[in-house]
């Protein structure tokens, strides 16, 4: 295998037996494959080809699936070393993808497929989540003080450690970093754990991060960050008892999806302006571990461990209908590579999730249907 490579269509087409919803099954190897984190979109080249990890011959890199003809091409050939496609960005300005290798943010042109490392992460700090501002100048990523040699940490298969690095308040920078020669800066730190820095579709200088632990003990999940005059703010300011989380930017780039639950036990689910105006919020039924939506219309969600259905929820009328079910994704959400991960296209039109419903994890997208056409 080598960059370039072109392989031939993978992909068939099926239909879930209860729905009869239509179904692309774009990877068939046998080997782990996924798409990208569902807050990062991997299409690119005018919506024509999609971005995937996949662990083939024994190591993992990226590939490019073009969804007009299903051939696949690989993009990188890397040792097998430790590589990052689940936090990869592209940039929405040029066709280039950023990604972690080893302890390097690495840039890929996807027309020439050459590759220059942009940034070394220092010692003793991990990596996580990378986003790009909407005017393509910079990468913007999260890194924070790695504590493996104080407690076990696996937080990729099976959150290992997940609440004692909350409880250790490390130190942790939000970095940019320019795209064009690789200049970096701290724009924001402090001590306490944080991730998922996700830059705004519209405002180059509007970022959201979050302050990472179990929902009831931090003290505030949702976060905003100006890199123009460096301050930070709540989003969604919760009451006591409150919970709010999985922040993701709906597709304008103004606002901000949740889904929380009130002190009372009741679930929500909505948006509101990145300045904490506009607020939309209403009362919702069923779970996900992950939900994703273009605007506040129609959300899909995974379902979780105990529901492994693909489902959509409606608003109308002010308030939300469903869940109803899309198809059944039997994913076992085994390790971070395997979660579900649902998200529309950009254009509303289809699905993308991943799952291993084959006994290996592989990337699919479904067309997404007529809310009324599902069964209640």
């Amino acid at each position: 295998m080598s960059v370039g490579q072109i392989f031939k269509p993978e992909w068939h087409i099926f239909t879930d037996p209860q729905t009869g919803v239509q179904i692309w099954q774009l990877t068939d190897y046998k080997a782990h494959s996924h798409h990208l984190y569902f807050t990062n979109s991997g299409w690119y080249d005018g919506g024509k080809k999609l971005l995937f990890g996949s662990d083939r011959c024994n190591r993992t890199n990226l590939f490019s699936l073009n969804l007009g003809s299903g051939e696949i091409t690989q993009l990188t050939d890397l040792e097998p070393a430790q590589a990052d496609f689940l936090f990869a960005s592209l940039n929405p300005c040029r066709d280039e993808v950023y990604f972690w290798h080893e302890r390097f943010l690495v840039a890929l042109d996807l027309q020439t497929l050459k590759t220059r490392p942009l940034y070394h992460v220092p010692d003793g700090y991990a990596v996580n989540m990378t986003n790009v501002t909407a005017d393509g100048h910079y990468v913007c990523t999260g890194i924070y003080e790695d504590l493996s040699a104080r407690f076990k940490v696996d937080l990729l298969h099976g959150y290992l450690g997940f609440e004692e690095y909350w409880a250790a308040r490390p130190h942790s920078q939000i970095i940019r970093i320019a795209t064009d020669e690789g200049s970096t800066e701290v724009v924001f730190e402090e001590d306490y754990w944080i991730g998922h820095v996700n830059t705004s579709p519209k405002h180059p200088h509007i970022v959201t991060y979050c302050h990472e632990g179990p929902w009831h003990k931090v003290d505030h999940r949702i976060w905003g960050f100006d890199m123009n005059d460096g301050r930070s703010w709540k989003i969604r300011p919760t009451d006591a008892g409150d919970q709010a989380g999985h922040e993701y930017w709906l597709a304008d780039g103004e606002h901000v999806g949740y889904h929380g639950r009130y002190a009372n036990g009741e679930s929500f689910y909505g948006s509101i302006r990145y300045d904490n105006t506009a607020k939309m919020e209403f009362a919702f039924s069923g779970e996900s571990m992950h939900f994703h939506s273009n605007d506040l219309n129609l959300i899909v969600g995974d379902g979780g461990r105990d529901n492994p259905y693909l489902l959509l929820w409606r608003l109308q009328n002010g308030q939300f209908e469903g869940p109803r079910r899309v198809l059944n994704h039997r994913g076992t959400f085994q390790v971070q590579q395997l979660h579900v991960h649902p998200r529309f296209s950009p254009d509303g039109r289809h699905i993308l999730f991943t799952s291993d419903m084959t006994g290996y994890g592989q990337v699919y997208l479904a067309e997404t249907p007529e809310f009324d056409s599902l069964a209640k």
